[in-house]
């Protein structure tokens, strides 16, 4: 049933086919071509285009998240969509919200009648903590610092709009890019050499998912951590639950996307520990972006220079698989000096920034 908003707008609760190509799916692909719109829009760039056959994967339910998904209408035109993803963990107090119109209908109050249907959501399943991400479009204008005391995001259309609802920004991320090029190839070897003489006790491990069945465990042990090891500033983050039936499951739904993922992990050798990873993906186009995406050294493990090990380690065997993809994209908190102090060593520049968003609900 539609949702009368204003200005002529409706939110419409939007079912999910059971495929992408399948006969009901018309309203979900036209949602997913909107969607790389408003990114674009935003943005300037396309990486974050996901064809529907990639987005659907995301969108669906799932053991460890419940989510809830909303098109946003004037008349029959999609102008943009409404998600509210809702984590399982124990004692979770978060939803995670988003609200992505096409630019040529803010200023209507479109945005502003659509919160209040999200906060519904999220009290109904017992969430008092509203946090959002976002991108905003580059600005020479006043800005607004992030309390970490790193990085800032313009004092735009979309800072106003959430300061107005009662929001405030947390923590702001870099997004940065590294152009693949000979010498940024010669720049990795280099700095791998670095690293292994700094870590002399520890070795490279590599593999494309599915993850070995002997690796798996370690992998997921890992991916627990970035819930708790990864700067979050004042953004809260539920403690996740990580055990080889949610890797195995999270992976098949990267298979289902289409989407070929390299993880290099370090092995410390005395204990046969793995100790920091990072993962390079790329979707069905091998003339796309590469994305990087989590990156993490174990707080107990750090030190040896593993975080440059295993990034320069990736992107030379990233080479033999994907090496028509002209750059690599990746995201870092502007707190997390270290990671950051690789990626520009490595030759990525900064070219845009994101905030993290954050509403306690009364």
């Amino acid at each position: 049933m539609d949702i009368p908003l204003t200005a002529g707008a409706t939110l419409r609760p939007l079912v999910l086919p059971a495929r992408a190509d399948a006969a009901d799916a018309g309203e979900f692909r036209e949602l997913a071509r909107v969607r790389n719109l408003v990114y674009r829009e935003i943005t300037g760039r396309s990486e974050d285009d996901l064809t529907p056959e990639a987005l659907l994967p995301i969108l669906r339910s799932r053991k460890e998240r419940s989510t809830f998904v909303w098109a946003v209408r004037i008349g029959e035109e999609i102008v943009g969509r409404a998600v509210v993803n809702i984590p399982h963990e124990e004692g979770s107090r978060v939803a995670i919200v988003s609200i992505e119109l096409r630019p040529h209908v803010w200023g209507r109050g479109i945005g502003s009648a659509v919160l209040p249907h999200l906060e519904a959501v999220a009290r109904e399943h017992g969430r008092s903590v509203l946090q959002e991400w976002l991108e905003q479009q580059p600005s020479d204008g006043p800005r607004i610092s992030a309390p970490t005391g790193f990085g800032s995001v313009p004092e735009d259309h979309v800072s106003r709009f959430l300061l107005r609802h009662g929001y405030r920004l947390e923590q702001v991320y870099r997004v940065s890019h590294l152009t693949l090029s000979p010498e940024t190839i010669q720049r990795a070897r280099d700095l791998l050499d670095q690293a292994r003489s700094a870590s002399t006790d520890y070795r490279v491990v590599q593999w494309t998912l599915p993850t070995p069945a002997d690796r798996a465990a370690g992998y997921a042990w890992m991916k627990s951590r970035m819930s708790t090891d990864a700067p979050s500033a004042g953004i809260e983050t539920d403690e996740e639950t990580w055990d080889v039936d949610r890797l195995q499951e999270g992976e098949r739904r990267i298979a289902e996307m289409g989407r070929t993922v390299l993880v290099t992990a370090a092995e410390h050798i005395a204990s046969g520990e793995l100790s920091a990873f990072t993962e390079l993906a790329i979707g069905p186009d091998a003339d796309a972006v590469t994305h990087q995406e989590d990156t993490l050294v174990l707080r107990e493990h750090r030190g040896h220079r593993l975080g440059q090990l295993v990034k320069c380690a990736a992107l030379l065997e990233w080479l033999e698989i994907a090496p028509r993809s002209p750059s690599v994209i990746t995201y870092n908190a502007e707190e997390n000096r270290p990671m950051l102090s690789i990626n520009e060593a490595m030759g990525f520049a900064p070219t845009a920034y994101e905030g993290a968003w954050k509403k306690e609900l009364t």
